[in-house]
């Protein structure tokens, strides 16, 4: 156990008089500018199911393990038992804290035989339990779940008001950081049934469990820390094997510096095309219709980082593994000799399978385990199904800047809607994200289909603008010149330029040469 105090680490909020406690919930401190207020309660509320005892058991947990300071865990639902036995599949030996005098879990749960625990009306018992508990332990954290269950015991809920009031007094008179927890009945309606935000008003979450589309999302959002800073909005999270984990993401700051050094795309001519390969922590996207050869480029790009010994992970949601396997050895590209020496590792998944939050912690766990130099996501517009806009962008800004974070270079692919003619890069949402954007599409040509490559945009760097014709062979991808004689290309609709207008041209083109040199 470390010796250092949670409010070591000065925070703007300090300055203002307003100390905070780290909780250590992975992002909580980020959002919340430093923790929670010192000496005060904040009451977490949700819906049935959104993680409020979670986010109450690992507070005190972490307070115990990250700085050894001692805990009361009062519970007015479940059994202590059930508090250990849930805590304890995430990896938390809850018992071992109460049997070296660190946890105290204080029972106030409804008696099964049906008699008042509680008292009628009257927590006055109960009190000064907690308070002797917390004189008793020295604790600093006390977590209170759920005060909800109190009112649903009483009908006199104005008593019942009064006296949860007296108990938050009581708390922040012994100076101890609570979190109290309390039920709403909508995801967006009032802060919490009973009216308990009255007399709990100085520091409010909400967390959330939204159905959006076909999945539902996790969401967390300070309405007010009193007297003190925090982020604005809502923050998804997961929760994971280690707990819960909010995603910060306005939080993020890339304090990296940009590489100038270039890697290859594993693919000589969009090297080029390209000034010299891709930056090395760069981030690229291929868009186009499907069978355009998104899935080509990616496995040249991975298989180019593994060939100089190097580890990739590529991160599948539209293909099985035998399916990529297979397409990769039609190119000559050996995918299963690349995991079995440890240098590939694929990771394929159903996008409806879990909520973006978790597919983005399972891609964060996935690349510090396996640390590679590259990354490839097949496809991003699977993974927007059935979500909204803003969860899609916050999904993507989390990946790119974990990636950016650890200095990897990702190759990401998007399939448009539209098979022919030109389509808007904004309308995914990830355009402004990206530093190179590649584009491929079909084209019409003499009758013929043909596929068509463009880079798009690159930042800082040259890049060849030309519109290149892009075939598939057993080979592998091959970039050829740019469409000659023909002009409109992107919009689907090519057309063939005469000879008086490439007379013309030639001619405008040796002008401005001329007048270059001189």
């Amino acid at each position: 156990m470390t010796s250092s105090h949670p409010t070591e680490q000065r925070n703007p909020s300090e300055l203002a008089g307003v100390h905070k406690i780290r909780t250590m919930i992975e992002g909580f401190d980020d959002i919340s500018h430093g923790g929670l207020p010192i000496g005060r309660t904040t009451l977490v509320s949700g819906t049935s199911g959104t993680g409020k005892t979670l986010i109450a058991v690992q507070f005190i947990y972490n307070g115990i393990t990250q700085f050894d300071e001692a805990g009361v865990f009062v519970t007015f639902e479940e059994s202590p038992a059930d508090i250990i036995k849930n805590a304890f599949s995430f990896g938390w030996d809850l018992q071992k804290f109460v049997d070296e005098g660190k946890l105290f879990i204080l029972d106030a749960s409804p008696d099964p035989e049906g008699q008042d625990v509680v008292g009628n009306f009257d927590l006055s018992a109960l009190i000064e339990r907690i308070q002797y508990a917390i004189r008793k332990y020295k604790a600093k954290r006390v977590s209170i779940d759920s005060v909800t269950a109190v009112f649903q015991q009483y009908d006199a809920a104005s008593v019942v008001r009064r006296e949860i009031f007296r108990l938050v007094a009581r708390l922040k008179q012994v100076g101890a950081t609570t979190i109290m927890t309390t039920e709403r009945v909508d995801e967006y309606g009032p802060v919490a049934r009973f009216g308990v935000e009255e007399f709990v008003s100085d520091n409010v979450a909400i967390v959330r469990n939204v159905l959006e589309g076909e999945r539902r999302r996790r969401t967390i959002e300070i309405l007010k820390l009193r007297g003190t800073t925090h982020m604005k909005g809502e923050y998804p999270f997961t929760i994971t094997n280690q707990g819960i984990n909010i995603f910060p993401l306005g939080a993020m700051r890339l304090t990296q510096r940009s590489s100038n050094v270039r890697v290859s795309s594993g693919v000589n001519t969009l090297d080029e095309m390209c000034g010299g390969g891709f930056f090395k922590d760069s981030i690229i996207l291929a868009t186009g219709a499907t069978g355009t050869g998104k899935t080509l480029l990616v496995s040249k790009f991975l298989q180019e980082a593994c060939t100089r010994g190097d580890r990739a992970i590529l991160f599948a949601y539209e293909e099985s593994r035998a399916q990529l396997s297979r397409n990769a050895y039609s190119w000559g590209i050996d995918f299963e000799d690349l995991e079995q020496k440890g240098l590939l590792k694929i990771i394929c998944a159903y996008p409806e399978s879990a909520g973006l939050e978790d597919h983005l912690q399972i891609i964060k766990s996935e690349i510090s385990e396996f640390k590679p130099s590259r990354i490839a996501i097949d496809s991003l517009s699977a993974l927007a199904r059935g979500v909204s806009n803003n969860a899609f962008r916050q999904f993507v800004i989390g990946v790119t800047g974990f990636a950016k974070q650890e200095e990897i270079t990702g190759f990401f692919t998007n399939t448009t809607d539209q098979f022919m003619g030109s389509h808007s890069i904004t309308d995914s949402h990830i355009s402004t994200i990206t530093d190179t954007i590649i584009m491929l599409q079909y084209v019409e040509i003499r009758g013929e289909m043909s596929r068509a490559l463009n880079v798009f945009k690159m930042r800082g760097s040259w890049h060849d603008k030309g519109i290149r014709e892009y075939t598939i062979s057993a080979h592998g991808p091959e970039i050829k010149d740019s469409f000659r004689n023909f002009e409109r290309i992107i919009s689907g609709s090519p057309t063939r330029i005469a000879v008086d207008e490439k007379s013309d041209l030639s001619r405008i083109t040796k002008g401005l040469r001329t007048e270059d040199k001189e």
